[in-house]
């Protein structure tokens, strides 16, 4: 499962690997609404995101690391976003791994630069779909999935050289 946080909106995707196959299982967003106060939105989405972890019991839960923003105000939030993802991953008592946007980019499409629509394009090549996933965050979520997926690919090969 794959995390791209966000206070507004929150991507989700979990994938499914078999045999070095990644295949989509299901995407989407935790959405919470601007004008509600940050505690209230802060709890829709950890709730919402243990129904997802209840509904589809993923065995690692990979999540993206904040780089910092001109915007400090967003950044903080996002941060809070953040942390409530990361405690409703680690209660699960699954793997929780971080990675940063440029790990992310690299992984997928081996150059650490590279803009949004080239990841997107990527995601849609790795889990051969028709188009690109609906919503920036969802396809983000599934591009931390699939780097999640590959790194730990690449580990378990260094680690039985």
């Amino acid at each position: 499962m794959g995390l791209d946080p966000g206070t507004a909106t929150t991507g989700y995707g979990i994938i499914k690997e078999e045999s070095g196959k990644i295949e989509l299982v299901d995407y989407g967003c935790i959405e919470t609404k601007a004008g509600k106060e940050l505690s209230v939105r802060l709890c829709e989405i950890y709730d919402e995101l243990c129904e997802i972890i209840k509904k589809y019991k993923p065995d690692e839960i990979a999540i993206e690391e904040l780089f910092f923003a001109a915007n400090t105000k967003t950044a903080i939030a996002v941060g809070h976003a953040r942390g409530v993802l990361m405690l409703g991953s680690k209660k699960t008592g699954k793997p929780v791994a971080e990675y940063t946007p440029l790990q992310v980019k690299q992984a997928l499409s081996g150059y650490g630069r590279a803009d949004k629509n080239q990841i997107q394009q990527m995601v849609k090549t790795f889990l051969n779909l028709k188009e690109i996933p609906k919503s920036d965050d969802a396809a983000d979520a599934l591009a931390i999935a699939i780097c999640h997926a590959n790194s730990r690919k690449v580990n378990e090969l260094t680690n039985n050289s």
